[in-house]
């Protein structure tokens, strides 16, 4: 209770930790900045103080800051980013589904991974490694940030007013609506990624059975033209 009445909009911790842990989330995946956001909106929840909007530019510069210096390492330390990240099979599979996801959505990702379980880290350092045009890499992280902040922070002033007397309480259900909602994105990402595979295999099986049956015919006018 005490942690969370102390994150005013006059006390300056509250700024430090709507920038710092979203921007250092992006390379230490274990912060939870989502959670520190969220917490920020349940403990302002009953003020309406202007600077409340600082609070959440404060997390949309972090969130940024955090995305750029996660592609400014996969630029500038390619190969030891890759075997830091990327080694283990399962950080292979990460890194091959978002340079695959990046030549087909493109910004649209970018924007999408950062309420994809795991998708931030992944996306945004793959970007530094194939050197993916920093202009439009800048553009999606700041819509994306921007989109980020507003949401955990409205999500957490939502929880601590429908639990003014326990704000506790609110930053639970708080947190664990945005659970809730990643859950969610994730199995319609993994249910699309299904249906594709699904769709490619099929159109594969037809391109090829055609081919074949039409290399029967030609083979059979071959041997009657020899007859």
């Amino acid at each position: 209770m005490g942690a969370l009445t102390s994150l005013q909009v006059d006390a300056a911790i509250s700024y430090l930790i709507a920038i710092i842990i979203p921007a250092l989330d992006a390379i230490i995946p274990v912060l939870p900045s989502e959670t520190a956001v969220i917490a920020l909106g349940v403990a302002t929840a009953g003020s309406t103080d202007p600077r409340i909007a600082l609070l959440v530019a404060a997390a949309a510069t972090g969130a940024f800051l955090g995305d750029n210096l996660s592609y400014l390492i996969g630029r500038r330390f390619g190969p030891a980013a890759e075997r830091r990240f990327f080694a283990t099979p399962k950080g292979k599979r990460a890194r091959a589904w978002a340079e695959t996801s990046l030549q087909r959505f493109g910004t649209q990702l970018i924007i999408a991974c950062r309420f994809i379980p795991g998708g931030r880290t992944a996306v945004t350092l793959t970007c530094g490694l194939t050197r993916y045009p920093r202009r439009r890499f800048t553009s999606a992280t700041a819509a994306a940030a921007v989109i980020w902040a507003l949401y955990a922070f409205f999500i957490g002033r939502l929880g601590g007013k429908a639990f003014e007397d326990r704000p506790w309480a609110g930053f639970l259900i708080a947190s664990a609506a945005t659970i809730v909602i990643s859950a969610l994105t994730e199995a319609v990402r993994r249910a699309r990624a299904r249906r594709r595979r699904s769709r490619g295999d099929a159109g594969q099986v037809e391109t090829d059975d055609p081919g074949e049956h039409q290399g029967d015919g030609d083979e059979l006018r071959d041997r009657h033209r020899v007859a």
